[in-house]
């Protein structure tokens, strides 16, 4: 079983006992957090869509640590004018491990065929071209 969640801005794909880095969350490290925006579930196959989100559903996790990632050099040069500007930067992240999916209220599951979809007739592509020469003409 995983899920498709939308976390501090950004999706990720989550399953159980995931480590997840995610950026810096409000919450204090070994607190709870239970993420709604659930946009895509997948339960041994059976997949439920959300539009956008699926009611019900959640994300159950528990804040492990904060910490920064690597530094970034942002390095900027004008030549033959004397101007150089270096700059660094450390992203904050916090690492959440996924404790469980809850999905309670599933929306209606995806269909895994499509439907047919209906063949051109010659009359459809006749009438295709014709507009096409048309604002190629007028162009």
């Amino acid at each position: 079983m995983y899920a498709i969640v939308e976390i501090a801005g950004q999706q990720f794909k989550v399953s159980k006992d995931l480590k997840v880095y995610v950026h810096r969350l409000a919450q204090e490290e070994g607190s709870k957090v239970s993420f709604d925006k659930v946009l895509l579930l997948d339960d041994n196959g059976t997949v439920t869509l959300g539009a956008p989100a699926i009611e019900g559903a959640s994300v159950e996790a528990k804040v492990l640590q904060h910490l920064k990632g690597d530094k970034v050099i942002v390095f900027k040069k004008k030549r033959r004018k004397g101007y150089k500007k270096k700059n660094g930067h450390r992203q904050s992240f916090t690492q959440i491990l996924i404790e469980g999916i809850v999905a309670t209220g599933t929306k209606k599951a995806a269909k895994k065929e499509a439907a047919p979809k209906a063949e051109k007739t010659e009359e459809d592509v006749v009438a295709a071209t014709k507009k096409t020469k048309k604002t190629e003409s007028q162009e």
